[in-house]
């Protein structure tokens, strides 16, 4: 078995971290053909880690082993603690990061959705035809998306593919009764989705507090870049949007961690109005601390 190994031991712990990394990156990133492609390089780089032995290099008249190195017991115990910490943090910020970028557009494509509704249920025709096309469009790419790839927040819903197409055939077959039909019989049947998406987000153990602090987050950033550069104007023009979304928070939850968000909002407003543009930046980073802390915890 000597004779066959050509990797050195770097080489090889090289290849099963590297191999780690790809599993992590192929597990809570990618879906389809792409996803089976890296869990396929990472099973290689794994076993030929461990065996000692790369095809590839006996093609290539490649050895890695030529110099002998002594593999002491330290560097044993820190190739074990960084393949930990690789395992432990890597999947725990990809779990939370491709949730949150689910909940992103899972919000941008519902903002279209319910500003839809509400235009059909007023009769608001040029409105309704308008946010139905701005849905229509933003949910193809949603589907698209979500159909090939489940982030791990998704992970074992067999009911997601069917329901998600389900909500697609609601939304496609309206067309003809938004642009020229009847709007109230549009809003009933635009209705059927929010019971499908409640339920999505039910069985998924998805927080509506989460999903509500996703929402707020993009625009409080625009209140931020506002006050940042000290312009009053740019943070009164944002703050309505922010308010808005900051009370659907405090439907959700309104302890002392979200009224602490809520004070850092109206202080920036109150700066703004009293033209006191020097003081923006430091109340923009309050708030910013103020709703990190919430976020971090409970998003």
């Amino acid at each position: 078995m000597k004779n066959l190994i050509n990797e050195g031991g770097m080489d090889r712990f090289g290849r099963i971290s590297l191999s780690e990394i790809l599993f992590i990156i192929g597990f809570f990133w990618l879906g389809s053909t792409l996803q089976i492609v890296f869990f396929v390089l990472s099973l290689i780089l794994l076993v030929t880690g461990i065996v000692g032995f790369c095809p590839l290099y006996t093609v290539l008249k490649i050895r890695t082993d030529k110099k002998v190195i002594k593999i002491s017991k330290t560097y044993w115990l820190i190739f074990i603690i960084l393949f930990v910490l690789i395992g432990g943090v890597g999947s725990y910020y990809s779990a939370f990061f491709t949730k949150k970028i689910f909940l992103e557009d899972y919000n941008r494509m519902n903002n279209y959705y319910k500003q839809t509704l509400f235009n059909t249920g007023k009769e608001m025709r040029p409105e309704s035809i308008a946010n139905y096309d701005a849905l229509s469009k933003e949910y193809a790419v949603f589907l698209k998306k979500y159909t090939s790839y489940h982030p791990y927040a998704l992970y074992g819903d067999k009911q997601w593919n069917n329901d998600i197409t389900k909500v697609a055939s609601i939304i496609t077959d309206l067309k003809d009764k938004i642009y020229t039909g009847d709007l109230k019989e549009s809003h009933l049947n635009l209705e059927k989705v929010r019971p499908i998406f409640q339920d999505i987000l039910k069985r998924n153990n998805f927080s509506m507090l989460a999903i509500t602090l996703v929402d707020f987050h993009d625009v409080m950033e625009k209140v931020i870049e506002a006050a940042d550069t000290k312009d009053p104007v740019g943070v009164i023009n944002t703050y309505p949007e922010a308010n808005d979304k900051l009370n659907a928070i405090a439907a959700e939850a309104n302890d002392a961690e979200i009224q602490a968000i809520r004070k850092n909002l109206e202080d920036i407003k109150t700066l703004a109005e009293q033209g006191q543009s020097e003081k923006l930046p430091e109340k923009a980073a309050e708030l910013k601390s103020s709703f990190v802390k919430v976020y971090l915890k409970r998003g």
